[in-house]
């Protein structure tokens, strides 16, 4: 079976690409998210994520915690909307860094979890991941994991398993001031 590395940014989004992708491959979770901020709500959504591997046994990568180079790279983008050029510019970036250990550590492919959040655009994702897997030389998944009710399936997934849901998409740029009714 081919093995691929799944970028995935939360345990919730997780429970959809793990059991969709296990099917055709033999499915390595990597946690590579500079871009969640404050450092409390990295560790709790690692955590979390880390207890859904062992759940369902898969293997989990955590990637570099470089807060200061994701800055760095979303600089003069912070007053952008949500689904504005920030988040195109961090998508790349975390998905460039999958490609690039999917290829060193010799991975057959990878893919994202990022396409069940009704709140992103898979088409553009999945334009962004082929992308990196051009620059990488390594084979991209596309996926669109909110179809067949994906994202309704990870609420009720996520509640079950008694997993962390967050209620932001992680940059301190997105942190809500008042919180947001989900319903879970």
């Amino acid at each position: 079976m081919k093995r691929l590395l799944l970028h995935v940014c939360c345990a919730p989004d997780a429970i959809i690409g793990v059991e969709v992708l296990s099917a055709d491959f033999d499915v390595t979770m990597l946690f590579h998210n500079p871009n969640i901020h404050p450092r409390e709500e990295y560790d709790r959504r690692l955590e979390a994520t880390g207890n859904l591997g062992k759940i369902l046994k898969v293997d989990l990568l955590e990637g570099d915690y470089d807060t200061a180079a994701w800055f760095e790279t979303v600089r003069g983008l912070e007053e952008e909307p949500e689904k504005g050029k920030r988040c195109e510019v961090c998508i790349q970036n975390r998905l460039e860094a999958t490609a690039r250990l999917a290829a060193e550590k010799g991975f057959d492919a990878f893919a994202a979890v990022l396409t069940v959040s009704p709140h992103k655009d898979a088409a553009m994702i999945n334009r962004m991941g082929a992308g990196a897997g051009e620059n990488h030389g390594i084979e991209y998944i596309p996926t669109n994991l909110k179809k067949k009710d994906g994202f309704k399936r990870s609420v009720v997934l996520s509640r079950e398993y008694g997993l962390y849901r967050q209620d932001y998409c992680g940059c301190r740029f997105s942190i809500r001031k008042e919180p947001v009714n989900i319903k879970r």
